[in-house]
């Protein structure tokens, strides 16, 4: 069965079951590989993306369920040649150690950026409350996100 997406703005078809793992869809038949599988049930936030805007897990989420809908992974925010300013945020505050669980937090913090362009500290851990990182690099997660609000990082 054939499922048309919407994926980092370029509609794409898929081959698969309406039952698998949007997770699997994205890294196994579209090959990007920035959302990664942390627990595979919902609890730690590693594979989170945006759909039409909203932070959602991808690991138990069924492709079936997303069809036509806007689906933004991590690759759909920048490059490496060109971070977006909130990936650019991440990289001055060395945000990351493993970077394991970065791309699920980045877009996370895109959502709540876009829906809310200067948050207070609170907000923030509030909106990232859902995902775990094992490096214990909170507080400079919070200070990229706190940066990349007040140079006003864009939709």
């Amino acid at each position: 069965m054939a499922i048309d997406l919407v994926v980092n703005g370029q509609r794409v078809s898929v081959a698969v079951e309406p039952t698998t793992p949007l997770l699997d869809v994205l890294r196994n038949h579209l090959d990007l590989k920035g959302t990664r599988y942390g627990c595979g049930l919902e609890q730690c936030g590693t594979c989170m993306v945006l759909i039409d805007g909203v932070p959602e897990y991808s690991c138990a989420r069924e492709v079936g369920t997303v069809g036509g809908r806007a689906i933004t992974t991590i690759e759909g925010l920048g490059t490496p040649d060109r971070p977006h300013p909130l990936q650019q945020a991440f990289i001055d505050e060395q945000a990351g150690q493993c970077g394991y669980c970065l791309s699920g937090i980045i877009v996370t913090a895109k959502a709540l950026l876009d829906r809310n362009p200067s948050p207070s500290r609170t907000q923030i851990i509030e909106a990232l409350d859902n995902h775990l990182c094992r490096c214990g690099t909170h507080t400079r997660i919070i200070a990229a996100v706190e940066r990349a609000a007040k140079a006003g990082a864009p939709a």
